[in-house]
């Protein structure tokens, strides 16, 4: 007679855990959802909505999956990663720093998901210049690929190639010449001669022979890099528009102004029409131009595009930004140029205060 009452219970229990599932294949498609919402912003440069929809990510990825889930460390490198682009340093490191910390604990400390968590808090120190404190994450998430992918991975060429960025960085050539070489090697071996990467290896390999002046070994590289992309990615993606930047810059710094222009202005278009109006990207490219005229003392063409370039950068990037103050020095140097020393001296000003600001969130 008891029958009945427990076939009862039972089938409570069975409702009652079928409606847990739902639930929790719910949270993990919002945050499934959240994640691809986040890295879509970061792409458009919206990186202020970008970082509420990856706070959000990690809310609902702690909740649903526990502090210690190597979701929670995907939504805190993606949260990191919009802090970085934005300058927010000091806030970014924390954040890499306890990704990492979860994937290693996870994972295990021979992860690939580890090499990418050591890559991204290397990168971060990278770009404060803080080389010391990046030089052995970039060494042991190359040691990491090397071992778990083999020695001819293309994320083993990736690797090779942020260290030989740090040595660039430093002026330390001879040191990055044979990474970005092997990186190129590598590339072309597993992807094929045309593929985008290998592009990229091209254009870092050249970007290494231009600081040295080695204008003559550079400039084929950025014309194979150039048509590589155009190829494969068409002549309107945002590569083509570094590749055109890339070599414009190389003119320009042989004072070939005439070729140069119409490089940086094709590049302008691209970014305007794949990326938007306010993208940082085409900040870049306006500040780019403005100093090609600059240097032509084309000050009247020069100083509209400086202008609008701030504006950008200040709405999307913030009024603190590293990227602000260069551009504030660079507009300041036209002042100078054009005898407004006031207005030049307020600006220089301004971006002194910046990047004390910034040296002080970097030492907390």
């Amino acid at each position: 007679m008891f029958s009945p009452r427990r076939s009862c219970s039972a089938s409570m229990i069975v409702l009652f855990a079928v409606a847990f599932q739902v639930t929790l294949e719910a949270q993990q498609r919002r945050w499934e959802e959240l994640v691809s919402q986040a890295e879509s912003l970061y792409e458009q440069g919206k990186y202020p909505e970008g970082v509420t929809v990856a706070q959000q990510s990690l809310r609902v990825a702690e909740a649903r999956f526990g502090s210690e889930h190597v979701n929670v460390a995907t939504s805190l490198n993606n949260l990191a990663e919009l802090y970085r682009a934005q300058g927010r340093y000091a806030e970014a490191e924390p954040l890499y720093k306890r990704a990492l910390r979860i994937r290693e604990k996870a994972l295990g400390p021979d992860h690939a998901d580890v090499a990418n968590s050591l890559n991204n808090l290397a990168g971060l120190y990278d770009a404060q210049a803080q080389y010391t404190e990046a030089e052995p994450l970039y060494k042991r998430a190359l040691a990491i690929r090397e071992k778990v992918l083999g020695p001819d991975h293309p994320a083993v060429a990736t690797s090779l190639n942020n260290l030989a960025e740090l040595y660039d960085n430093q002026g330390r050539y001879a040191e990055s010449e044979p990474l970005y070489k092997r990186a190129l090697g590598i590339r072309e071996k597993a992807l094929g001669p045309d593929h985008p990467d290998v592009a990229t290896s091209l254009t870092n390999l050249a970007e290494l022979y231009r600081a040295q002046s080695r204008y003559t070994e550079a400039e084929p590289l950025y014309k194979r890099a150039l048509g590589i992309d155009e190829k494969a990615l068409g002549p309107g993606h945002p590569d083509v528009a570094i590749d055109l930047n890339d070599l414009a810059t190389l003119y320009g710094a042989q004072g070939r102004y005439a070729e140069a222009e119409p490089l940086y202005k094709r590049a302008l278009e691209i970014r305007e029409q794949a990326l938007g109006q306010d993208h940082p990207a085409v900040a870049t490219a306006l500040n780019n131009l403005a100093e090609l005229y600059r240097a032509q003392r084309r000050y009247a063409e020069a100083e509209p595009l400086y202008k609008r370039s701030l504006a950008i950068l200040e709405k999307s990037l913030g009024p603190d930004h590293p990227f602000v103050a260069q551009l504030l020095q660079n507009y300041s140097v036209l002042l100078r140029q054009t005898n407004r020393k006031i207005e030049a001296e307020a600006l220089s000003m301004r971006a002194k205060a910046i990047s004390a600001k910034q040296a002080q969130r970097s030492a907390r």
